[in-house]
């Protein structure tokens, strides 16, 4: 069974509490449990992790490059303008990263800068993005 990592960044903790008008009513806890349920039906074990902490998300990518993951999912949220360690820590991992946004954060005039070291993004979709991403997951494990 393909295995994903998904790691929602600095600030979505936040969702569906401020912004209502940029990201919606829908909180981190329910967001996750979409994703669980894409994955569910994906046939794809996820294990979700949230860190306002830049350090913890860096070290999680690299404790799942030593471990079984085959992918990871990344909304960055608030590191997506970041350039430090997670940025590294995503170009070196031996697995793909996919960078997702429930919204565009280009039409909000930001930049990513995780995009160039993802293997690709989806934005804009809604909680939609993640499926999206797993399901480009699940086919390049299906590729191997």
């Amino acid at each position: 069974m393909t295995k994903v990592l998904v790691i929602q960044g600095a600030g979505m903790n936040m969702r569906g509490k401020v912004q209502l008008e940029v990201f919606g009513p829908t909180t981190l806890e329910q967001i996750n449990e979409q994703v669980k349920g894409y994955a569910e039906g994906l046939g794809i074990d996820v294990e979700i992790i949230h860190s306002n902490i830049e350090g913890e998300v860096v070290n999680a990518l690299y404790a799942a490059h030593d471990g079984d993951i085959d992918a990871a999912l990344i909304n960055p949220a608030g590191y997506t303008t970041g350039s430090g360690p997670l940025r590294a820590a995503i170009a070196q991992v031996r697995f793909p990263v996919i960078e997702v946004h429930a919204s565009n954060p280009t039409s909000r005039g930001s930049v990513s800068n995780i995009q160039p070291v993802s293997k690709g993004s989806v934005y804009g979709f809604g909680v939609y993005g993640y499926y999206l991403a797993l399901e480009g997951v699940k086919q390049m494990s299906n590729g191997k």
